[in-house]
């Protein structure tokens, strides 16, 4: 069973299409709703640009502005299986090679970018 699972963490940014427009940084969804999709895509893209580049570590940016609940944990999600996330993120996640970086991926949730630690 443990070789079928992946170990990943992520950065999530909301927008206005998110089916759930609150986070633990948003609680009343006010800035995720004002958010559209595009806008989400440009910081996020921004955000894995600095990543990238090395100007900031993939955990304190995901500690910082993700707003899923495991930004607490930079971004780690811990390891998981087929049909435990969102079809998309699954399906990136799987592709990648541990260590790589996703470009965008989009969920029902919002917009993302995987890394792969496992």
């Amino acid at each position: 069973m443990a070789a079928e699972q992946v170990r990943a963490s992520h950065i999530l940014i909301k927008h206005e299409g998110s089916r759930r427009k609150a986070s633990w940084k948003d609680p009343d969804g006010r800035v995720i709703s004002a958010t559209t999709r595009d806008a989400a895509v440009r910081q996020l893209l921004a955000l894995r640009e600095d990543i990238v580049s090395g100007k900031a570590r993939f955990q304190d940016v995901a500690a910082r502005y993700s707003d899923c609940s495991s930004a607490k944990r930079g971004g780690d999600l811990g390891r998981f299986g087929r049909g435990q996330m969102q079809k998309p993120f699954e399906e990136a996640t799987y592709a990648l090679k541990v260590g790589e970086l996703s470009d965008v991926v989009d969920t029902d949730s919002g917009v993302h970018i995987i890394l792969r630690t496992g």
